[in-house]
């Protein structure tokens, strides 16, 4: 007779919780696991997918306009259904959602429909019907949930990325509160669908911790969209009016609005999940502290995704997952490489990255060359849109090793998966010189920018 109910048991069916159950059923382990809301968690029922789903919908204005530099003419001026849209948004989701939960039965994984929290190292309640499941092993799988400051007045007046997705109307203005890429991607959403935008961030400049260039690139753009960005102020109070908003800024200055929107950040969903009842330990952000292979300090209880506060993002979710599942099940041990991480912004124009900023080279080697170049995409030659592409790859001299790439323009999340599967793999700026360019694309002009635009070296 088995000595738990289960081999392990997931709190959490986002991306990470999902995949580590799903890899770890087709080990052999016989899995439980519990979700309070919908399955596919953050990124599929509100995060990345409901909202590239959204920025397709705002690039259409742009779209139409740009048309007219190509022949085409429109009978009659476009209009945009806010809430033709969320409802064929909610269909997807509810479509996505499903395939989750069918992956998931399909493997022999119990499904719970509830909130559940820690009795014990090895104990968990499941709170629809009160009742206690044991397990072997833990996984805490449970993500991160928007910020809002407590002690702001009228900040029950404040909606988060979660409420966007559901607005029964789009409203006339909005304040999108944050400088991070999910503030200046809802920014560029609501400019598109035709919003009165204002970006406010408190910070000298949007999207900290990205290189200097594209930060300082995208606020230019994001202007010559019509988006108000003011940085270095924030938020005082917010006072309602009517059916306004009043919003005062610590500067002093004061706002109008409809809606006021906060992207300021997401925090580790650890609070009354019973992690004191089980003595696992968490860092002074409240993320669960964890070792490289995923484990906490009570040797079985592992945690993967945002509620470990390391790389926040879905794919690293997946990957942590899959890796515990391999490493725990599969007799496959390996753990994930946060060095090397791709991402994108949906920014408009869009963004990707991967590697070394340019600040962060400079404080690690000691020579390093940049290439760098800007230019008007070949779209807009007949459109006449006044947007910039922007391309920067940072390399270290000693050893010609490419150590970071950072493009803005059309399609840079995709470019950038690639171009991550090439830093990777350790590729040099000789690598991308000889490889042929393929013409006419933006693309080509990474392989085709021959001598830096700056040259950098710590000894003169």
């Amino acid at each position: 007779m088995a000595q738990y109910d289960y081999d392990l048991f997931v709190i959490g069916a986002g991306s990470g919780g999902v995949r580590a159950a799903r890899i770890a059923a087709q080990h052999g382990a016989r899995v439980g696991v519990a979700e309070e809301f919908r399955y596919g968690g953050t990124c599929v029922i509100r995060g990345c997918v409901p909202k590239k789903l959204f920025v397709y919908a705002s690039k259409f204005g742009k779209d139409f306009e740009d048309a007219a530099g190509y022949g085409w003419s429109l009978s009659e001026k476009p209009s945009f259904d806010f809430a033709k849209l969320v409802e064929a948004k909610d269909a997807e989701i509810t479509r996505l959602e499903g395939i989750y939960r069918r992956n998931l039965d399909k493997v022999g994984v119990e499904l719970h429909d509830t909130r559940a929290v820690l009795e014990g190292p090895n104990q968990i309640r499941l709170l629809a019907t009160n009742t206690v499941v044991t397990a072997e092993r833990i996984l805490i799988a449970v993500g991160a949930k928007a910020n809002i400051d407590p002690d702001l007045p009228g900040r029950e007046h404040v909606i988060t990325s979660n409420e966007a997705f559901h607005m029964a109307e789009l409203p006339k203005r909005i304040l999108v509160a944050g400088g991070g890429y999910i503030a200046v991607e809802f920014a560029g959403i609501f400019a598109g669908m035709g919003v009165e935008t204002t970006l406010m961030y408190r910070g000298e400049e949007i999207l900290r911790g990205f290189d200097d260039d594209v930060r300082t690139t995208l606020h230019e753009e994001m202007v010559k969209k019509g988006i108000n960005v003011i940085t270095k102020d924030t938020i005082a109070r917010i006072d309602k009016e009517g059916e306004e908003l009043h919003v005062t800024a610590k500067s002093g200055e004061k706002h109008v609005f409809d809606k006021v929107m906060f992207a300021i950040g997401r925090s580790p969903n650890t609070e009354d999940l019973g992690l004191d009842k089980a003595g696992v330990a968490l860092d002074d952000k409240g993320a669960i502290k964890v070792t490289a292979d995923s484990q906490t300090n009570v040797p079985n209880i592992y945690a993967v995704g945002d509620v470990t506060n390391r790389a926040n993002l879905t794919p690293v979710a997946l990957r942590e997952g899959h890796a515990f599942a391999d490493s725990i099940y599969g007799d496959k041990a390996w753990v994930v490489d946060h060095s090397m991480i791709p991402t994108a912004v949906f920014s408009q124009p869009e963004i990707g990255t991967a590697g070394l900023t340019q600040a962060e080279a400079e404080a690690s080697y000691d020579n390093i060359d940049i290439y760098k170049t800007s230019f008007r995409p070949m779209k807009h030659t007949l459109s006449g849109r006044d947007e910039k592409t922007m391309m920067k790859m940072i390399v270290d001299a000693d050893t010609d090793t490419i150590l970071g790439v950072h493009i803005m323009g059309p399609e840079s999340g995709e470019l950038i998966q690639l171009i991550g599967v090439t830093l990777t793999m350790g590729a040099t700026k000789a690598d991308y010189d000889r490889t042929i360019a393929v013409h006419p694309t933006s693309a080509e002009e990474l392989v085709t920018m021959r001598e830096p635009t700056e040259r950098i070296r710590k000894n003169g």
